[in-house]
């Protein structure tokens, strides 16, 4: 049985993949400097995502205005961790927070947001287990950017790959192109996001 709140990604020993969607001004940069420069955003919250297809869903398959291109953002998993101990989810959940003023005062001062939302199918179904977002202000932006990335690949090719399998109907073709995805093992101590 599926937990309905867990992480599911890319990963190996070190790092994690995350995903995030941008226009081409911003993502043509950061694949060539491996790492976010202007006009990206240092004075905004970014959010990564290690779900795929949650990020399909989101940007329409790389064809909503201003997420015409998908980077698969590798990361290290100390800085991922990082990012779980420090968040505070979007919702005052009761089995997490004591009432909605603990939360409030928490989630004020985070640097880390975490939501929670419907993962989906390769065909944008809502499934009935979720997937985290996490949210990066700008108190933390500058320490995701130097220190935390590892590699920044453009796979908006792929994307368009299985885009197209799928409007055509061959949906064996579009699942073996997806990124295989795993639990990820989260640390005890860091389960305050998880509910």
């Amino acid at each position: 049985m599926v937990a309905l709140h867990e992480i599911r990604a890319q990963y190996d020993q070190n790092t994690i993949v995350v995903y995030q969607a941008y226009a081409p001004g911003i993502a043509d940069p950061a694949v060539v400097h491996q790492r976010f420069v202007a006009p990206f955003s240092f004075q905004r919250m970014t959010w990564i995502k290690p779900s795929f297809l949650w990020l399909m869903h989101r940007s329409q398959w790389a064809q909503k205005a201003n997420q015409e291109r998908i980077l698969a953002v590798r990361i290290k998993r100390t800085g991922w961790d990082r990012a779980l101990k420090l968040g505070v989810l979007t919702n005052p959940e009761p089995s997490v927070y004591r009432n909605a003023d603990q939360w409030q005062a928490e989630f004020t001062k985070a640097p880390v947001h975490i939501q929670w939302d419907p993962e989906r199918s390769h065909r944008g179904a809502s499934l009935n287990h979720f997937s985290i977002q996490v949210g990066i202000s700008r108190q933390l932006i500058l320490e995701y950017v130097e220190d935390w990335i590892v590699e920044i690949k453009d796979i908006t090719p792929t994307v368009v790959r299985i885009r197209d399998s799928l409007r055509a109907g061959n949906e064996a073709a579009a699942k073996r192109l997806l990124p295989v995805e795993q639990v990820y093992p989260v640390p005890p101590e860091l389960g305050k996001a998880f509910y």
